[in-house]
């Protein structure tokens, strides 16, 4: 899109390298993307706009209805992520409505990033193995970390023109773990971050 999402993983998404690849995010490993996190450097990947900021808070309701909903909205996330970078305007999708903070900034630029070399992503993600491994409702947003099987196997990096599939380094990750956290806010779940663990699954 994703991503719509290790820089390792990022060549193939490793991490981001597993986007920087594929898509740069998606461009690796993916996307790592699609997806993640701030900078290794620790300063924070910079994108125009996208910027939502958390609004204290919202009840969690029970345990249970949050994981359900948090998986769901990461489903949901990557469905954008797909719509996102398969556009080379950039305009396609809504993952505003799915993403924020590092994972919506993330996504944006290396999408972009893509676009700008000529690239698109088409095809589709398929996520197994989904577990929450944690419900946090001490801080103001309460949240949940999501653990995944990303497969990107059949998401392929073509050419925008030609629309024929480019070369990919042979030993990237197709099928890797990611670990998500995904916040609850007043208007709903959003992915936050999204990080490829550089490991296949």
């Amino acid at each position: 899109m994703k991503c719509h999402a290790n820089r390792a993983a990022r060549s193939a998404i490793h991490g981001r390298s597993v986007a920087a690849a594929s898509l740069s995010l998606c461009v690796a490993l993916t996307l790592s993307a699609c997806s993640s996190s701030d900078r290794e450097d620790g300063t924070a990947d910079k994108s125009p706009t996208v910027t939502k900021s958390p609004t204290p808070s919202a009840q969690i309701g029970s345990k249970a209805t949050a994981k359900a909903e948090a998986i769901a909205a990461y489903s949901a996330y990557w469905r954008e992520m797909e719509k996102l970078y398969a556009d080379p305007t950039g305009n396609s999708g809504d993952l505003e409505k799915y993403a924020a903070s590092a994972a919506l900034r993330n996504a944006k630029a290396d999408a972009k990033s893509t676009h700008d070399r000529g690239l698109l992503n088409t095809g589709d993600v398929a996520i197994t193995g989904q577990n929450v491994t944690q419900v946090d409702e001490s801080g103001k947003i309460p949240h949940v970390t999501v653990s995944s099987c990303l497969d990107i196997s059949r998401w392929r990096t073509v050419n925008a023109k030609t629309k024929k599939p480019v070369s990919l380094p042979k030993d990237r990750l197709t099928k890797y773990v990611i670990v998500s956290t995904v916040e609850k806010y007043p208007e709903g779940w959003h992915v936050t971050r999204d990080e490829p663990q550089g490991k296949s699954c």
